[in-house]
């Protein structure tokens, strides 16, 4: 695969069936995206494409160097961090799914499904009723991967509810899955309230502040915008957790070694499970960047192994 040119974005849309569909290694290919797509709102226009996949500057003040983050159990200077990350995904990215498998004793396929159906993508949205000419969704999947959900959002869309207008943009910081880098923690390049779903499955515990990438899932979604988001979480059976955690960190690992070669990714994974906030930390995190709570705001899966979050952009009423 090509390398992409710096406007290059990986979109996954129905509009685009060379771009939307799995070739036979998995992989996802590429086109760039216009802005006019971006933000339904405008006009079409001849301007160049717009670069839908951020980073931040490469230049970083003194201060923010030294500022610490963890990195699994390890400390490590918050700018090194997300190149870390990138590292272990990019040496993990030939086995994904199997790794997936491994930390979620082999069910996350049946998580993920449900992740879409509680989300009915493509189905009538309410914030449409007095712009009813806007068709589709516009859904923002962040640490998007090889593009699992992103496929299942569109197949439910247009399976369940004939449409074929939704369209689904992946980011990703992993060269080696997408070949295009991106950092959810700062998108200036996304306009703001222009979103209709953000979605990031297995992938927020990464970020290296949790906190500001919410704050940003916040700005780019419209008021009435869902943010939703799956992780492994704690468990919440004292028994299944000591279990648990001895599979995590005595198994997985050695199994790493075997089956990839890579011991230390796997080991890093199963730490970053265990410092992921607990589901009322992240749910308090969710409230704090200013999304309304629905119910209790998030539904364990499979005794908290993962648990679902989500939070609503409030509507502002004139």
């Amino acid at each position: 695969m090509n390398a992409p040119s710096p406007n290059t974005e990986v979109y996954v849309g129905p509009d685009h069936p060379k771009s939307c569909r799995r070739d036979t290694n998995l992989k996802l290919r590429k086109t760039a995206i216009p802005s006019d797509l971006l933000n339904p709102n405008l006009p079409p226009s001849d301007h160049p494409y717009r670069c839908f996949s951020c980073t931040r500057a490469q230049e970083q003040s003194k201060s923010d160097q030294e500022r610490m983050t963890h990195f699994g159990f390890t400390d490590v200077p918050e700018a090194e961090k997300e190149s870390r990350v990138g590292a272990v995904f990019s040496s993990v990215a030939s086995s994904y799914d199997q790794m997936n498998d491994l930390m979620s004793l082999g069910i996350h396929r049946l998580w993920k499904d449900h992740f879409v159906r509680s989300l009915n993508p493509g189905s009538p949205l309410s914030t449409r009723i007095n712009n009813p000419e806007q068709k589709g969704w516009n859904i923002l999947d962040i640490a998007g991967g090889t593009g699992d959900i992103a496929f299942r959002m569109l197949d439910h869309a247009t399976n369940i509810h004939h449409d074929i207008d939704t369209r689904v943009t992946i980011s990703d910081i992993n060269a080696q899955m997408l070949a295009e880098g991106a950092n959810a923690e700062h998108m200036p390049h996304i306009p703001s309230e222009t979103v209709d779903l953000y979605t990031v499955v297995f992938g927020i515990r990464n970020f290296t502040d949790k906190q500001a990438a919410l704050n940003e899932a916040f700005r780019v979604l419209k008021p009435g915008g869902v943010f939703a988001c799956m992780e492994f979480s704690k468990v919440d059976n004292p028994l299944f957790d000591a279990i648990y955690k001895r599979w995590n960190f005595s198994a997985i690992p050695m199994i790493g070694q075997l089956v990839a070669g890579d011991r230390a990714s796997y080991q890093y994974l199963v730490e970053s499970i265990e410092r992921f906030p607990s589901q009322e930390e992240f749910k308090g995190m969710i409230q704090k960047a200013g999304f309304m709570i629905p119910g209790r705001g998030y539904e364990n899966l499979t005794c908290g192994i993962a648990a679902i979050h989500k939070g609503i952009k409030p509507v502002v009423k004139a």
